[in-house]
């Protein structure tokens, strides 16, 4: 008895490109957060790691930087999540796809971990939907222009 197997190649996520996309995209989000609504920001990403009382203090050197690593460790693994799904079909896919999925980020953030964390709601507004939805354009679209292109053979 033969058998026929079939060959065929699949296309493999590039785990650089997807956590420098993650830096790209974290660092303008963070940016444009700030110029929308200023050290309020470093206050919220810093929130989940010190408490919610860091919102009624003073912005210190370290409410800035704990909230800067947070939400770049957060968008670094957004970002590989973005990449995972999306990375088989090119810039286009990765700049809407990754706004959709920026959206369904600002779903989650401002609806569920909400009640994790109640002072998120305070922050739902539409600047914020829309920095959500350039975050994840930015990161499926960064992660297409660094992308190196790399294939694996799989037989069936």
């Amino acid at each position: 008895m033969t058998h026929s197997s079939t060959t065929r190649m699949r296309q493999i996520m590039d785990w650089q490109a997807a956590v420098w996309a993650g830096c790209g995209s974290g660092s303008l989000f963070l940016l444009l957060a700030w110029l929308l609504r200023g050290s309020l920001i470093f206050h919220i990403f810093a929130s989940p790691v010190l408490g919610g009382r860091v919102l009624l203090g003073e912005t210190t050197a370290a409410v800035v930087i704990i909230g800067i690593i947070t939400h770049l460790l957060l968008s670094v693994g957004f970002a590989v999540l973005i990449a995972f799904i999306l990375h088989r079909w090119g810039m286009v896919v990765g700049i809407v796809g990754g706004g959709l999925l920026g959206l369904a980020l600002y779903i989650i953030n401002f609806y569920l971990v909400s009640a994790l964390f109640p002072w998120f709601e305070a922050l739902t507004s539409t600047s914020m939907l829309v920095l959500h939805v350039l975050y994840g354009a930015a990161a499926g679209g960064i992660y297409e222009a660094l992308e190196v292109e790399e294939f694996v053979t799989i037989s069936e």
